[in-house]
């Protein structure tokens, strides 16, 4: 692959992806072009608005495309935020998809982020890719981002729909809103902590990406989660054992509803998704972090 395109550039998965590229650039004449927002600053920058048509034109001629964009979905879901996470996804996609779809010189392989909230709050199930959709708010945006991306595979582009789990990266994402408290010595479980998480290493995400990129046997939904899931408390322990900080200050679930909503609080902090890679594995994908302790000492320690 020599001209990959990228947006979603400048959040925690997009930046260490980019970085996993820098060995490559020179050697093999490799270009790495980002889509972003606002005015383009060079010539491995092409501007576009994710709410905005396309030129397929300006999209033309990369070998693989991996699409990160979207809202942040931390903070409180107020009827503004559903409406950018939703719309940042599934019409950004959608515009990208079309532009891919109808550009000249079309890429051999889409890559497209998804997450592990198609799934919805599923309790003790074990999911993999063949589970159906679950119900709430994330799971039918989920769906309708995946769907978007639909229409360059329509088009004879090789779509992978990566449904990503809890990020662990010590740039920013989910760990580092955990890490303060946790430092303090005032973490602790979330509600029950019964609830399972589906949690993985930023560097297993980005290998992962280029794992779908060079694998053509992948296509349509793909887990991208480690494959021992914990729940929460295990989750909560390590991560206090890591730093050396006690955990004894558990989250009720009132105070995740003051802090976050009743549908952020249900939807991303206590659903429970037990989560595995079936797909991922089944291609000959060796996880470099397979345990959670492993996983977090190599972030913290």
């Amino acid at each position: 692959m020599d001209r990959i395109l990228v947006s979603g550039a400048s959040g925690p998965i997009g930046t260490a992806l980019l970085a996993s590229f820098e060995p490559e650039l020179e050697p093999r004449g490799m270009q790495i072009v980002r889509l972003v927002r606002g005015r383009a600053e060079s010539g491995a920058q092409i501007s576009w608005d994710p709410l905005a048509p396309l030129s397929p034109v300006t999209v033309s001629g990369f070998d693989a495309v991996v699409h990160l964009a979207g809202e942040n979905v931390a903070g409180r879901w107020t009827e503004g935020k559903k409406r950018a996470i939703r719309e940042s996804r599934v019409q950004g996609t959608r515009n990208l998809a079309t532009a891919l779809a109808r550009s000249e010189a079309k890429p051999l392989v889409l890559v497209c982020a998804s997450a592990v909230g198609f799934y919805g709050d599923r309790g003790e199930e074990l999911l993999n890719e063949e589970s159906p959709a679950g119900r709430g708010f994330l799971p039918e945006v989920c769906g309708e981002w995946e769907a978007a991306s639909r229409i360059a595979a329509e088009a004879g582009i090789r779509t992978v729909n990566v449904r990503i789990g809890l990020v662990l990266s010590a740039q920013g994402g989910a760990l580092g809103n955990m890490l303060k408290a946790f430092k303090l010595g005032l973490g602790g479980r979330l509600g029950s902590g019964q609830q399972w998480w589906s949690w993985i290493h930023v560097d297993d995400i980005v290998r992962g990406i280029h794992h779908a990129i060079r694998t053509e046997s992948l296509s349509g939904p793909v887990n991208l989660v480690a494959p021992n899931p914990v729940r929460n408390t295990e989750f909560t322990r390590v991560l206090a054992s890591v730093l050396g900080r006690p955990a004894f200050f558990p989250v009720p679930k009132f105070a995740l509803r003051l802090a976050f909503g009743k549908m952020a609080r249900e939807e991303l902090l206590l659903a429970s998704q037990r989560v595995e890679p079936e797909k991922l594995q089944a291609s000959g994908y060796m996880f470099r972090f397979r345990e959670l302790r492993a996983a977090l000492q190599n972030l913290l320690g």
